[in-house]
């Protein structure tokens, strides 16, 4: 009796666990799509003078190669293409793991994260958008960050984050923020209000920068702490079973052994 009611509830388990592992392929699939519709309606804006879903600028005067690199060099769009590459790996494989990608993980949801909160508080009032520049930020900066942090929190995979993860994934924000101020020197274009130091100066722009930087720190170690606390997932199927399997023999034994 004891071993079936193992079995029951190991097979009980892994049917759950099974249906959890297949609503996050759906779900991490989604936000693949959503991402990549988004980047194509900003490719094909770009291509045709449209708008741009960050600034709202159409590119008035600029060349093509000028939008494509000023595209690209947004750090809504990095942290996208952060989002877009990690969820076509978590619906192919839920259960990825390693070392390079515990970091590339930790960099798609910190950066996202940040993406959302600083278009919210902080660009949303200064972009004016219409038509599909207005599909493509829906896309950038309210599905893809709060659907990512949604899916993780409950689909994982968990755990995930060491702090050592946390700590390298910290290289791009500083080098995209190197690059930023390198580029805007040589250039005079800014990707953003608050880092323009032809505008408000290069004291604030670094002041606003360590702000960032330290919310980013902040985010980092709550997601650190809660990948740690929270139940991991997904529990690998394979190893449940064999665990199931494990346990119904030694219950199988052990009843052996108690007959005479």
């Amino acid at each position: 009796m004891t071993t079936g009611g193992n079995g029951a509830v190991a097979s009980g388990n892994e049917r759950t666990q099974t249906g959890r592992t297949q609503a996050g392929r759906i779900w991490f699939g989604a936000i693949a799509v959503v991402v990549a519709f988004s980047l194509v309606v900003q490719l094909i804006l770009i291509f045709t003078g449209g708008q741009d879903a960050n600034s709202g600028s159409n590119g008035t005067g600029e060349s093509l190669a000028t939008r494509l690199v000023r595209l690209f060099s947004f750090f809504t769009i990095q942290s996208n293409l952060f989002v877009l590459g990690t969820s076509i790996v978590l619906a192919l494989n839920p259960a990825r793991n390693g070392r390079v990608w515990r970091v590339l993980r930790v960099d798609a949801l910190l950066g996202i994260i940040i993406t959302g909160l600083v278009y919210e508080t902080i660009l949303a009032p200064l972009v004016h958008l219409t038509g599909w520049a207005l599909v493509a930020t829906i896309g950038f900066h309210y599905i893809s960050p709060w659907a990512t942090l949604i899916g993780w929190l409950l689909f994982g995979p968990r755990p995930r984050i060491p702090w050592t993860a946390t700590a390298w994934a910290f290289v791009w924000p500083v080098l995209w923020l190197v690059y930023t101020f390198v580029h805007g020197a040589v250039t005079g274009w800014y990707p953003y209000p608050f880092l323009d130091v032809d505008t408000i100066g290069f004291g604030d722009s670094a002041r606003n920068s360590a702000v960032i930087l330290l919310i980013g720190v902040l985010i980092a170690a709550l997601l650190t702490v809660i990948d740690h606390r929270l139940r991991a997932v997904p529990t690998e199927p394979a190893a449940t079973a064999a665990t199931a399997g494990t346990a119904g023999t030694a219950a199988t034994n052990r009843d052996g052994a108690a007959k005479p």
